[in-house]
């Protein structure tokens, strides 16, 4: 008996790594972070039907590395918080959209949950960059004149 398949059956953190470097997802990931807003389309099933659901929200934080990387969304509906963690290289999830790239300077914003109303809205980055280049300032000046 060698030590090399002992310790890896022993070990389950070693193993799943080297499951994430044999197989991975087929669903290709797009770059996206905390404050961002995303739609994540998840296969599920009810009975012997399945059917594909799209749940849209703001991602509130990415956890893990590897194969083990899982996501947090966050979306209110009807005047409720509804939270959903997503296993990243899960084979539920069917594609995953990144719609607005928020900017927040936290890599977790869960002060998110304590927010209601206009304060739990997050900036679009795009808009925080031509602001900051000038953009918006000289399209306020053209409007008065």
């Amino acid at each position: 008996m060698t030590t090399e398949n002992t310790q890896t059956t022993s070990n389950p953190a070693s193993f799943l790594d080297t499951l994430s470097t044999i197989k991975r997802s087929t669903v290709e990931v797009p770059r996206f972070g905390a404050g961002d807003k995303v739609v994540v389309h998840a296969r599920i099933k009810e009975g012997d039907k399945e059917r594909t659901q799209a749940f849209e929200g703001v991602v509130l934080s990415r956890k893990g590395s590897g194969i083990r990387e899982c996501f947090t969304v966050r979306k209110v509906s009807s005047g409720i918080g509804v939270e959903r963690i997503f296993p990243l290289n899960s084979p539920a999830i069917e594609k995953i959209e990144v719609l607005v790239e928020g900017f927040v300077r936290r890599s977790k914003i869960y002060y998110i949950r304590d927010l209601k109303g206009r304060a739990a809205r997050i900036q679009d980055k795009s808009l925080k960059l031509s602001e900051a280049q000038g953009g918006r300032k000289n399209a306020k000046k053209k409007g008065k004149g």
